[in-house]
């Protein structure tokens, strides 16, 4: 089958096209064709290297923890899945190896799969599982946000960030979307209200919320949480994806977890949330596809095409 591969850590330029074999599958496990993958930080950040001292790792590795695709077969201790399912999986592991999905073909434990939302391309699926789990995990169960409260979502035209704001909406809270301004109108879009991120952001957020918001969700880190404190009421609520141990603040890491992922799915198929996909490239030109999404200028998810 074909698959990309790195045989030691790096940026793009490590990644290489190769033919593996096809993955066996274990009594618990689905063997899923992908038709889609979708490219998240925390991939590049382990193909660099960053987690080697806490992951192990055997190379050659296949990239990739989000992906789309068709159910081949299931093992009989996954009878939730038959042949010709499609479905999504979030295929991170606690062991670096050629079980990725920048591949035709990848064996994930049942555990990690889940039916894809019956109303998305299989490119929009592709960038729905961590992004997903972060945002609910992040706005549900860290901040516990709830009908008629106000949240502050910071890099609100993220991954992330977009996904948390429509989910705040559809659970009734009202959402301050902080992000450039050249993103406003999308933002507008997912029924927030946006306002520019840097200075004179929390006199904005005053302006549209004077007693402050009840709970702020950061996604971008660098102390963003510390330098926007005033636009919250006394006692609000902070969570972060990208500055564990911020002071008052929740650490929001993603888990696996079916229950929250069948949350997400049931919240796009009720057309209250939405993926949007920035560009798409082909399997072979996943190198290609890692430079561009390094240079943070595409709106929206970054997928590879694997057919």
């Amino acid at each position: 089958m074909r698959a990309v591969v790195y045989r030691r850590y790096g940026g793009p330029d490590v990644l290489e096209p190769t033919e593996l074999p096809e993955p066996k599958t274990h009594v618990d496990s689905v063997l899923i064709r992908v038709r889609a993958a979708g490219l998240n930080r925390a991939d590049t950040a382990l193909q660099a290297g960053a987690l080697d001292g806490a992951v192990e790792t055997y190379f050659p590795v296949v990239p990739g923890w989000d992906i789309a695709g068709v159910v081949e077969r299931a093992g009989p201790g996954a009878p939730e899945f038959a042949p010709g399912d499609e479905v999504i999986a979030y295929l991170r592991g606690e062991v670096q190896r050629a079980h990725g999905g920048f591949a035709e073909l990848v064996s994930a434990d049942v555990r990690t799969v889940a039916h894809k939302p019956r109303t998305m391309s299989f490119a929009e699926a592709a960038g729905l599982p961590l992004a997903g789990l972060t945002a609910y995990q992040g706005v549900v169960r860290a901040l516990a946000v709830r009908r008629g409260e106000t949240l502050l979502v910071h890099g609100a035209s993220g991954g992330v960030g977009s996904i948390a704001v429509q989910i705040a909406g559809a659970r009734g809270a009202r959402a301050i979307a902080a992000g450039s301004p050249g993103n406003h109108a999308y933002l507008r879009t997912l029924g927030a209200e946006p306002v520019a991120h840097g200075a004179g952001l929390t006199e904005q957020v005053l302006r549209l919320v004077p007693a402050g918001v009840d709970a702020m969700f950061d996604t971008v880190g660098a102390g963003t949480l510390a330098a926007s404190a005033g636009a919250g009421r006394p006692g609000a609520r902070l969570a972060s994806v990208a500055e564990p141990g911020a002071s008052g603040s929740i650490d929001v890491f993603a888990r696996m977890d079916r229950e929250d992922l069948a949350a997400v799915t049931a919240l796009v198929d009720a057309g209250l949330l939405s993926v949007r996909v920035g560009a798409v490239f082909p399997l072979d030109r996943a190198a290609e596809a890692q430079r561009a999404f390094a240079t943070g200028d595409i709106t929206g998810k970054v997928v590879l095409d694997i057919g």
